[in-house]
């Protein structure tokens, strides 16, 4: 699997070093990196303004596994998700970062372009017909077919936020990261959504990383939550029940109180 890799100091990246093959090492070397997960993290961390936002993060998430990251507001989650994405330049920080090389990213807001038909934004890159027809594949998938030729204006907030859910697709990521993205919705629309995530999910396995400020939709989309605390994870939880999921099923109640509690937030029964 192809990787973008970081290492990153205070004062710039290290020089590399020069290696000598080893042949004899070849087959080691193969299995190694099929055993390697989809991300990994190591000390990771980010600095702005002086102040240190995360602080030696250490992360392995496997390939094809569905993570959710919870946190306060200012605790560092969408930062470490631009790390991983590699949105950060010339960031303040330090550690080693390895990640798929081809990674798709989900914003809070859809970020369609209002002069581009619906189609246009979803193969925003991509040219040919073959790019084309994944394209409407990617649109039916999410429930839009036959708005190939809509334009922004005229999508509901879900459709818009579909929209982008299929443009992440077409691109047939390793690597799906999703930084609140049902988090202007309203909440109908925001259940609707966690199914079609899931169903997409199960069809086309990507490692997921779900940044979140909701309890409940981290308990009932992700199989692991990790809470983020103070720059480093203070929890990492594994969700072990059978999918679909309910708001209402009583045997989630024990991980979220887990989640509440690591949360510093105490329930009222």
């Amino acid at each position: 699997m192809a990787t973008h890799t970081e290492r990153l100091t205070a004062t710039g990246p290290e020089s590399p070093k020069a290696t000598t093959p080893d042949t004899s090492a070849s087959a080691s070397a193969a299995t190694a990196v099929a055993d390697r997960p989809a991300v990994q993290l190591r000390a990771l961390t980010r600095s702005f303004d002086g102040r240190k936002v995360l602080d030696g993060v250490d992360l392995d998430i496997p390939a094809g596994q569905f993570v959710a990251l919870l946190g306060h507001s200012g605790s560092g989650k969408s930062t470490l998700l631009r790390a991983v994405a590699g949105l950060d330049h010339e960031v303040v920080g330090s550690g080693r970062l390895a990640a798929p090389s081809r990674v798709s990213v989900v914003f809070q807001d859809s970020r369609l372009l209002p002069w581009r038909r619906v189609l246009d934004n979803v193969l925003l890159g991509a040219e040919g017909r073959e790019a084309a027809a994944r394209g409407r594949e990617a649109l039916a998938e999410v429930g839009l077919k036959g708005r190939e030729r809509a334009w922004p204006n005229e999508l509901s907030g879900g459709e818009a936020q579909r929209a982008a859910l299929a443009r992440s697709l077409v691109r047939e990521p390793e690597l799906l990261l999703a930084d609140e993205p049902f988090g202007a919705l309203d909440a109908l629309t925001r259940i609707k959504m966690h199914t079609l995530l899931r169903q997409l999910w199960e069809r086309h396995r990507p490692s997921v990383l779900l940044v979140t400020h909701d309890v409940d939709e981290a308990i009932v989309l992700a199989d692991r939550v990790l809470v983020l605390e103070e720059g480093r994870i203070g929890l990492d939880l594994t969700i072990d029940r059978p999918h679909p999921r309910s708001y209402r099923d009583p045997l989630l109640g024990e991980y979220r109180e887990r989640l509440l509690a690591a949360l510093g937030v105490k329930e009222d029964h």
